[in-house]
């Protein structure tokens, strides 16, 4: 009981909770995002959301690298902090251009994502991962 109640927390503890997060978030992002964008290609090059006016099939390609290949970084905890980078500009764009106005319900998981990936950046990826194994 006396565990629960204190402010101090073990190295352990918070490795562990790195690599829950970086896990978490970045199979969610992989699975649920990135790979189904990536099986539906064809079909969205041409009418995926364009904020920067590269064109609908660029910007289909940079997403597909963050959630993809970046998540994947993420879950190995390989350059992590840099992974994160598109994976959170990605999240910045979907609440602040394509769902601009759309109620709170709906930014719930854009929202999310982007608490998760900010603390990683911050935080760094911890022991358990690539980053921390070759100690950078």
């Amino acid at each position: 009981m006396r565990r629960l109640l204190t402010t101090d927390y073990s190295v352990t503890s918070f490795n562990l909770t790195m690599l829950l997060m970086r896990c978490a978030f970045g199979f969610l992002i992989l699975f649920n995002h990135g790979i189904p964008k990536l099986m539906k290609f064809a079909n969205l090059q041409s009418s995926f959301f364009d904020p920067f006016g590269i064109g609908s099939k660029w910007a289909l390609i940079l997403v597909i690298f963050a959630e993809v290949f970046c998540a994947i970084l993420l879950i190995i905890g390989l350059f992590s902090r840099f992974a994160v980078i598109p994976l959170i500009i990605t999240m910045c764009v979907i609440l602040f251009l394509a769902n601009k106005g759309e109620p709170l319900s709906k930014l719930e998981l854009p929202i999310l994502f982007l608490a998760g990936f900010v603390a990683v950046l911050l935080a760094g990826p911890g022991r358990l991962s690539v980053d921390g194994i070759i100690g950078k």
